[in-house]
């Protein structure tokens, strides 16, 4: 089994202790399987996920999101006449499955729906105005900004 090294990374990365064991989790999963699926990027902050579910109903899904992991499941329930129906080729899959999917931090789930046999699972990330990018005014020995004016400055023209 390659392990990869992500040491050379920590040195100027801080707070992304979780992404090395991520990444190789993904490394050894194998892309694939049942259902087959998209993952499409709309724009910088919109994501969709797009699951051939042929054949199972609304009421035979379901999705779940948890400390950053969406779960979507489905089963069908076999009656009795499917059952005792004869099939010389069976290509159609309706097994139950789980997939899953690591979401990165504040992506959340905004819509869901059943279209044409496709599961469609729109997905935004909505980062919180603290956490977005800000400018950072530096002070010279002055006491004054360099870029733009003192904060005293501002309050006696408001004053005036």
């Amino acid at each position: 089994m390659t392990t990869l090294d992500f040491s050379p990374l920590f040195r100027s990365m801080i707070g992304f202790d979780r992404m090395a064991p991520s990444l190789e989790n993904a490394y050894r999963t194998e892309a694939g399987g049942y259902p087959p699926y998209n993952v499409e990027v709309e724009d910088e902050n919109k994501y969709r996920i797009t699951m051939a579910v042929a054949g199972f109903a609304e009421q035979d899904l379901g999705i779940e999101t948890k400390e950053n992991l969406l779960t979507v499941t489905g089963s069908r329930k076999q009656d009795d006449e499917e059952d005792s129906r004869r099939y010389l080729y069976r290509g159609i899959a309706t097994r139950s499955f789980e997939r899953r999917f690591q979401l990165a931090d504040y992506v959340k789930v905004v819509d869901a729906r059943l279209e044409n046999g496709l599961l469609h699972i729109d997905l935004v990330r909505e980062v919180p105005e603290a956490m977005k990018p800000r400018k950072i005014e530096i002070r010279g020995d002055s006491g004054r900004y360099i870029e733009g004016e003192s904060h005293q400055e501002e309050e006696t023209r408001a004053a005036a």
